[in-house]
């Protein structure tokens, strides 16, 4: 009976692997795992927009944006804990937060449906004070990067206003971190 020999590649690569902490370190994997896990990985990750992992198809929260006319611009998924506003930039969604999500503006107001405004806890008073100020304010106002996501607003439909009032900062261009 004769022997037979098998050859050896040996499939490497370093890999990003999420630490406790939450931040990112390198890990090199080897041979069947490592193509396994590289197969998986273009089968199965998210995508990724800096820190952030964005959930599966059909598994995260699902939040439609409006126009001030009540049409559909797009309907996104997200993960709990994150806001509308930081949804909104990351999907390229024309909502403004010229104060970055910092509290101090109202650029970032959206008007929520009945349903799941019910569902948030009310507003600080600091969020009250700039909502105040907001263009075409409703009884379902809110700041986009107050609203924090949970699985019980899954659905959840922001209508962006028709104007905002940017009476933080005259012509800058907003970036979230």
């Amino acid at each position: 009976m004769e022997s037979q020999t098998r050859q050896s590649h040996v499939l490497a690569f370093w890999t990003p692997v999420r630490n406790p902490s939450g931040s990112f370190i390198l890990q090199l994997v080897r041979n069947n795992t490592a193509a396994n896990l590289y197969k998986s990985s273009l089968e199965h990750t998210a995508a990724a927009h800096g820190n952030i992992t964005r959930p599966r198809p059909g598994t995260g929260i699902k939040v439609n944006f409006k126009d001030s006319k009540g049409n559909l611009i797009k309907t996104v998924e997200a993960n709990e804990g994150d806001d509308i506003l930081s949804i909104a930039h990351e999907h390229d969604i024309d909502l403004e937060g010229a104060c970055e999500g910092s509290v101090a503006c109202s650029t970032c107001h959206v008007i929520l449906t009945a349903e799941h405004y019910d569902l948030l806890p009310e507003p600080e008073d600091d969020e009250n004070d700039m909502l105040d100020m907001a263009f075409g304010l409703t009884d379902t106002s809110r700041l986009g990067c107050q609203v924090k996501l949970t699985k019980e607003l899954d659905g959840i439909t922001a209508t962006l206003p028709s104007a905002t009032r940017n009476m933080f900062v005259d012509g800058k261009k907003p970036t979230h971190h």
